[in-house]
């Protein structure tokens, strides 16, 4: 793979990657030569690269200071959310018309991996958890086009994602609903099915929201 994309394209997704996920923090300056040495490859496909993440959103140019990252913003994940929530419910009937009895037991075999992750504690390792439980579910739809989509935003709801688990109420309750939507799934329940898998993912961007303003606080103490 790295072979036949560009080397653009690869800097692109290594940079995007690191910037959601918070390994290369909000505030800090990409300096071309530095990152060129760290990617091993020269300033021109770096440049792209950062045309692309400024248009992404993720990086802007601060006068005397060059290229920066920017920190999420409210409205920022009030459109991610939107994005995916308009994309979800769009494969929704097809998720009803495609799961198999051994997908909803391959669902469910899945949740049980969570109630042991819950009951030890272990939000680390329930969060990428979680969200494979989500993308199976998603997938099931066999819409590859809006799936295709759907994997375009799918660093951001991984790191959404990750700071809302950390409420243990919502933690509680959106477990719960997992195994709701795989009862619906299951009963051919297409209405319940939807206004569950809204109210899920709205809670979830709520969630996200205290979080992202909680932290806010803290840097601004």
């Amino acid at each position: 793979m790295m072979e036949s994309r560009p080397i653009r394209e690869i800097a692109y997704e290594v940079l995007k990657h690191a910037i959601v996920t918070g390994d290369i923090p909000a505030g800090e300056r990409i300096v071309e030569t530095d990152y060129a040495d760290r990617l091993h490859i020269s300033r021109t496909p770096l440049r792209e690269a950062l045309r692309k993440l400024e248009r992404d959103g993720l990086v802007e140019y601060v006068v005397r200071r060059g290229v920066v990252v920017r920190a999420f913003t409210i409205a920022d994940v009030e459109e991610i959310y939107t994005i995916r929530n308009a994309l979800e419910m769009l494969t929704l009937p097809a998720i009803i018309r495609n799961a198999t009895a051994e997908d909803i037991a391959s669902l469910r075999e899945k949740l049980h991996g969570m109630d042991e992750l819950m009951a030890a504690g272990d939000i680390e390792q329930l969060s990428p958890l979680t969200r494979a439980f989500h993308s199976q579910l998603t997938s099931l739809c066999a819409q590859n086009r809006i799936l295709r989509v759907m994997e375009s935003q799918d660093e951001y709801i991984t790191r959404f994602s990750a700071m809302a688990i950390r409420e243990e109420k919502h933690l509680q309750e959106a477990h719960q609903e997992h195994y709701r939507l795989v009862d619906l799934v299951e009963a051919r329940d297409l209405p319940a099915f939807q206004a569950l898998m809204q109210k899920h993912i709205n809670d979830s961007k709520t969630c996200c929201l205290r979080a992202l303003e909680l932290q806010r606080a803290q840097q601004n103490l």
